[in-house]
């Protein structure tokens, strides 16, 4: 099977016209991709995707993407599950809902990406560089051990675990902050029994 990646085009008139493509061998697909997906969010229903494209004409953010929503359907579907969970179109979805309103098959594309999110956080697949998993790592950690969410621990362990000299240019701020009381330095802790917290485990997972 060839799957094309790029197709750069370099002039009106196609001169010197160079279409770029990956090899990708029928063995090398996930063909159960798309039921992971199915088990978590209503992804049962992107086999009824027609492939109209209404969700990528309006996706605000389908013009940064690697690849577009009705991309990222297709190749769910066909077993690209590498290519899909390292591009960087599940983590610029801004959850709008815009495409899951206009999909006249009425699929979830929003909860998909979710869903997608989460199978690639669990096989440590994302991009590199991207701040966004990270986050959401700690951001679950810090709800796991706590209870809750505590914006600075959130924002010291992410900017550590990343881009330590980052958060030198977002001292001065942090120090403001601290000072009129909007940022605590350690995790405030909700009481919670045993086993709430092994509810709250299932959630998060």
């Amino acid at each position: 099977m060839i799957f094309p990646k790029t197709l750069p085009l370099r002039s009106p008139n196609m001169a010197g016209f160079k279409v770029q493509r990956q090899i990708k061998y029928e063995e090398e697909l996930s063909h159960d991709f798309y039921k992971e997906v199915g088990d978590v969010a209503w992804g049962e229903k992107l086999l009824s995707c027609i492939q109209c494209g209404n969700c990528s004409g309006t996706c605000p953010l389908s013009l940064y993407m690697d690849y577009t929503p009705r991309q990222i359907i297709a190749m769910t579907r066909a077993g690209f599950k590498d290519e899909v969970l390292t591009s960087n179109t599940i983590w610029l979805c801004a959850s709008c809902y815009a495409c899951t309103v206009d999909c006249p098959k009425e699929i979830q594309i929003t909860d998909v990406m979710y869903a997608l999110k989460q199978r690639a956080m669990l096989d440590k697949v994302y991009p590199r560089g991207f701040l966004a998993p990270a986050m959401a790592r700690e951001f679950f950690d810090l709800v796991r051990r706590n209870g809750r969410n505590t914006e600075g621990p959130l924002m010291i362990n992410l900017y550590m675990k990343t881009n330590p000299f980052a958060a030198l240019g977002m001292a001065a701020m942090g120090i403001k902050l601290f000072l009129q009381g909007r940022l605590g330095l350690f995790p405030d802790r909700i009481p919670m029994a045993t086993g709430k917290k092994g509810d709250l485990h299932k959630v998060l997972q």
